[in-house]
C-alpha cells in the first residue's frame, strides 16, 4: 500500500495520470467532446454557487502505463497540484524550476488562485442520486 510513480516525459516522478479543470471553466462543447475526452470551450466563466451541485467532466490525460497484476489504482481529487511522495524542498532545478510531479504544468502563478475565491470547502457528491464514474480502458491480457 505505497504510491508508485513513473518516469514521465516532462518529470522523473509522475503518477499514472493527471487531469485538471477549474470548475468555473466546466462548460462543454458537446459536439467536440468524446466519452473519455471532454472538450471545454473556455469561452465564459461560470462561477460555482455555494450549496448548488454542479457536474464536472474532467479529462485525465492518456498514459501508456499498464498496471501490473495485483496493483491497485487510486484516484485522488485535490484542490492543488500533485506532489510526489519523495519530494523534498530544495531539490535540483531544471530550467529554473523544481519539478515535483506535474512537470511544467504547475498552477503557481501569483494571484492565479485567490483564497477568497478558491479557498472554500469542496464537497464531492456520489451515490444513486449523484452518480460519478471514472472511465478506464481495458487492455486484454497477452
Amino acid at each position: 500500500m505505497r504510491e508508485i510513480v513513473y518516469q514521465g516525459s516532462n518529470v522523473p516522478h509522475t503518477p499514472v495520470g493527471l487531469g485538471w479543470l477549474r470548475a468555473s471553466h466546466r462548460k462543454l462543447d458537446r459536439e467536440r467532446s468524446l466519452p473519455c475526452r471532454p472538450y471545454h470551450t473556455h469561452d465564459e466563466i461560470e462561477p460555482l454557487t455555494p450549496g448548488e451541485i454542479d457536474e464536472l467532466d474532467i479529462e485525465i490525460w492518456p498514459t501508456s502505463i499498464v498496471l501490473p497484476e495485483g496493483y491497485r489504482l487510486a484516484l485522488s481529487v485535490r484542490g492543488r497540484d500533485y506532489v510526489w511522495p519523495g519530494y523534498e524542498t530544495g531539490q535540483a532545478r531544471v530550467a529554473g524550476r523544481v519539478y515535483y510531479g506535474v512537470g511544467p504544468f504547475k498552477h503557481d502563478l501569483k494571484g492565479d488562485r485567490p483564497v477568497d475565491v478558491l479557498g472554500g470547502k469542496v464537497t464531492l457528491h456520489t451515490g444513486p442520486d449523484h452518480p460519478s464514474h471514472l472511465l478506464l480502458p481495458v487492455v486484454p491480457p497477452r
